[in-house]
């Protein structure tokens, strides 16, 4: 059974930083392309970052590059979103995302929320 599990959200001061973390079971992270996606209330739920192969490939959307970097320890079989310099446009649910051979197996989500 697959189940991918965020932690780290919060409150954090616009300028501050976050780090994300999501563990897996039932498969292995290092085998699989695995995203960050976020939604804002009010909006459609967005990729921030994804990170796939053997060599760590990543991808990030102009919005967050620069800022996020994602991660991924494979003896821990964890996935991380080291966020920096946060902005209030950045207040959001984030939510893990495991691709399994075509098919999507998401977390519950963690409250990201930017505020001074």
């Amino acid at each position: 059974q697959v189940r991918v599990v965020e932690s780290g959200g919060g409150v954090v001061q616009p300028g501050g930083s976050l780090k994300l973390s999501c563990t897996a079971s039932g498969l292995n992270v290092r085998n699989h392309l695995m995203s960050w996606y976020r939604q804002a209330p009010g909006k459609e739920r967005e990729v921030v970052a994804s990170i796939i192969g053997a060599v760590d490939t990543t991808n990030y959307p102009d919005s967050v590059k620069g800022r996020f970097t994602i991660s991924r320890d494979n003896v821990k079989n964890t996935v991380y979103l080291q966020m920096n310099s946060l902005k209030p446009e950045d207040t959001a649910v984030y939510y893990c995302k495991a691709d399994l051979y075509g098919l999507d197996f998401w977390g519950q989500g963690t409250q990201v929320t930017v505020s001074s």
